[in-house]
């Protein structure tokens, strides 16, 4: 493999990724090369370039790098404690700054405002996560948690752990919203159940609930639009 190896300092320079950045701006690279970027060095046998493509390779592309551990990320040949945790560091500010314009009371107007405040961080998930957004009467998002991850079922889920967050942020509303791991969002019996049960005790206790979302692969479907809420 030495002998094939094609190191950075092979490459022409104006086809290097640092200087293609500075050059033809940071959109004009592949992720391999933004990925390189961040591991700054190979090894011996490969060349950074070659070891971003590895791991790429390996964690089938930005789908699992994402959500990646520093134990799996060092369990790659090349990768030791220094290159895993830019890479951890690098991926955390892309989901703060992802996240940014909702932290400025994102308003939610229609089923389609909530999917895609959530789509992007629900659509992957390997289990299934009930979320709450909790809304005041301008219908900001005051606050968003995670209530219960698992399979779904109206025991489970129950509504003092939905309506106890509403309580403490004064919350005027709730969205309810799960994933549906799959990626097809057709709602099952125990989602129109636990919609059910949660609209009657949102109309008992006066915090209404506005919708319940199901999420899947870049579709999501309303279960009030369904008429369950």
């Amino acid at each position: 493999m030495q002998g094939t190896s094609l190191m950075i300092r092979d490459v022409p320079q104006d086809e290097r990724p640092r200087e293609r950045l500075l050059h033809d701006g940071p959109v004009s690279l592949s992720n391999h090369e933004l990925l390189a970027i961040l591991l700054r060095t190979g090894s011996k046998e490969e060349s950074v370039l070659q070891l971003a493509n590895r791991m790429l390779t390996q964690f089938e592309g930005l789908r699992l790098l994402k959500d990646a551990s520093i134990e799996e990320l060092t369990g790659m040949k090349g990768i030791g404690q220094t290159k895993a945790i830019q890479i951890i560091a690098a991926l955390e500010l892309g989901r703060r700054i992802s996240r940014l314009q909702y932290d400025e009371r994102y308003v939610i107007r229609s089923p389609e405002d909530g999917a895609k405040y959530v789509m992007e961080d629900m659509r992957f998930l390997s289990q299934e996560h009930f979320v709450c957004l909790y809304l005041n009467t301008k219908n900001q998002v005051l606050h968003r948690q995670t209530v219960f991850i698992g399979s779904l079922n109206a025991s489970i889920v129950h509504p003092r752990e939905v309506f106890k967050e509403a309580f403490r942020r004064s919350a005027a509303s709730i969205i309810c919203i799960h994933n549906h791991p799959s990626g097809d969002p057709t709602p099952s019996k125990e989602d129109i159940e636990v919609t059910k049960r949660l609209t009657e005790c949102g109309k008992i206790i006066g915090i209404e609930l506005l919708d319940h979302l199901i999420i899947g692969d870049q579709k999501f479907v309303s279960l009030k639009e369904k008429g369950y809420v």
